[in-house]
């Protein structure tokens, strides 16, 4: 039956949803990349995406500008599946292009939310994509529906849309500052027009973002570094906070939208989201997590272990540490069917179990009789977990030590996670000891904050530590403004606090490059097409 006000597809689509949140784990909502100055900007856009998937599966889209005017390609499901007839890709001829891979955080799950999105005003086109999630779109997409703004998604991403036409500002770049002084939250930018590229980041740096270079000289900008490797770039600088960069056919300018700046990376793209060979500020993603392996190791020792079982595949490189502190093997006992095809799982208990089953398999020859150290990332609702170690102890393992390389996860997440409410997370609701019984382990314990951020290890001086840990510790680096109001009890109990706004401006010690970098009379750095970091090319 349709939910009143509902048609039955979006009836069956919010069914969906709330199906599915028994099986799925965390998920961050997008990946983004885009290129200026290719002939084949659309073909390599494609090749990013592929290299960013794991940031989103439930649509894809690619944008390209051919002679000024864009044409834009998007659908639900994997970047393989939408653009698996040649044709939707061949149209998309020109010079440059931007695509999108997504998760959704805020909005529903229809074709009208898949990005890039495309503006046609009267004077000119414009495509957005965006990763992050805005902390006070509520407010502005009321604000901007009082004063006659028709949105034509439930998506985040279009206000910055809005933003931009009802600005009073006469230059298009003045428009775009404005519009991103509004917007709060955690937000990674890309923007097309017939005329540039524009590449944003919000004033703390939630997101990953990088930019690099072709070996003939065409700018890249991305979310992650495997994207550059993967398209033959080469990576030339992080994103800062704050910083609004524009690309044309004369170059590449880094200009500010604002000065009031802090660094706090999600410490979740180091746990979890970020590809292993990806490297976000200096530190590679697959060495960090071996550090924090070698420290869960050292904290939540387990006597009388017999071998290390990571949990594929973004926990592997955290087993491979614990083993390595530990002198013990690390077993391949857990084996993942990379080619499972995404399905539709009911809510029962059997079927979700069979959800897990399809996707991981034991291997008995290597647990049976053994005690096994199970590794994994984060424990999120715990279904999973326990599937796991069932499966485990089906297969002959003589006791299943449950070792998480990331602390209790027990507050929402407010700049891109799927994790919005304390009522999904396992560790809101109970205490470790319950968590365990919870999953059927022998033990579990989980990594300090403190140990988290030492095994990290970013090159930061600054004011705190560079990372945002607001789930596991429950200070925010900044105010959450429309979702306030539901941590109205956290509050009250002082287990969250909030970082007011920056006012001071972030120096990034580790991005040595900026040292380098002559700004010019106007604030701006200005790099030409015919040089890679000055040297000519």
């Amino acid at each position: 039956m349709a939910a009143k006000g509902l048609d039955s597809g979006q009836a069956s689509n919010q069914l969906m949803e709330k199906m599915r949140v028994n099986v799925r784990s965390l998920n961050e909502e997008c990946g983004i990349f885009g290129v200026w100055g290719r002939s084949d900007a659309a073909q390599l856009t494609y090749y990013g995406l592929h290299a960013l998937q794991h940031r989103g599966q439930e649509g894809a889209g690619i944008v390209s500008n051919q002679d000024g005017h864009l044409w834009q390609e998007r659908g639900l499901g994997l970047l393989s599946d939408v653009f698996r007839n040649p044709a939707r890709i061949e149209p998309l001829s020109g010079h440059s292009a931007i695509g999108h891979v997504r998760y959704a955080t805020a909005g529903s799950h229809g074709i009208e939310n898949i990005q890039p999105m495309m503006a046609n005003f009267q004077d000119m086109q414009m495509a957005l994509a965006h990763n992050g999630n805005l902390t006070n779109a509520s407010s502005l997409r009321q604000e901007l529906e009082d004063t006659g703004a028709i949105f034509q998604s439930s998506s985040d991403s279009e206000i910055l849309l809005h933003l931009i036409r009802h600005s009073k500002a006469t230059r298009f770049v003045d428009q775009l500052k404005e519009a991103l002084n509004r917007v709060r939250g955690g937000f990674a930018y890309l923007l097309l027009t017939p005329y540039g590229m524009f590449a944003a980041l919000d004033p703390h740096a939630f997101r990953p973002f990088v930019v690099g270079q072709m070996p003939d000289g065409q700018y890249v900008v991305t979310s992650e570094t495997a994207a550059l490797d993967v398209v033959g770039a080469k990576f030339l600088r992080d994103v800062q906070p704050g910083e609004l960069i524009s690309i044309d056919d004369t170059g590449m300018t880094i200009d500010h939208y604002t000065t009031q700046t802090t660094l706090n990376i999600d410490a979740m793209e180091y746990i979890y989201f970020a590809r292993p060979d990806s490297t976000i500020y200096g530190v590679n993603v697959h060495q960090a997590r071996k550090r924090m392996g070698a420290a869960l190791a050292k904290e939540q020792p387990v006597p009388h272990a017999d071998i290390i079982v990571g949990v594929p595949n973004s926990s592997l490189s955290a087993a491979a540490g614990f083993a390595q502190a530990t002198g013990l093997p690390n077993e391949m006992g857990l084996i993942k069917n990379q080619y499972i095809a995404r399905t539709f799982i009911e809510p029962t208990q059997d079927k979700r179990e069979r959800a897990v089953r399809m996707k991981l398999s034991a291997v008995k020859e290597v647990i049976c009789g053994k005690n096994v150290v199970l590794v994994d990332d984060s424990i999120v609702r715990g279904t999973t977990s326990m599937y796991i170690v069932r499966m485990l102890k089906e297969a002959g393992a003589k006791s299943v030590h449950v070792r998480i390389a990331s602390p209790v996860f027990k507050l929402p997440s407010f700049y891109g996670i799927d994790m919005q409410t304390t009522k999904e997370l396992l560790g809101a609701q109970h205490t470790i000891p319950e968590m365990r019984e919870k999953i059927e382990a022998d033990s579990l314990g989980f990594l300090s904050v403190d140990a988290l951020v030492k095994a990290i290890d970013l090159p930061y001086d600054g004011a705190g530590t560079g990372l945002t840990t607001a789930y596991f510790d429950g200070h925010y680096p900044s105010p959450v403004y429309d979702y306030e109001s539901s941590l109205s009890e956290l509050i009250k109990s002082g287990q969250v606090d909030f970082e007011p706004e920056p006012t001071t401006t972030y120096h990034p010690r580790q991005v040595a490059t900026l040292r380098q970098q002559a700004i010019a009379d106007d604030g701006t750095i200005h790099f030409d097409t015919k040089t890679n970091q000055g040297v000519e090319i």
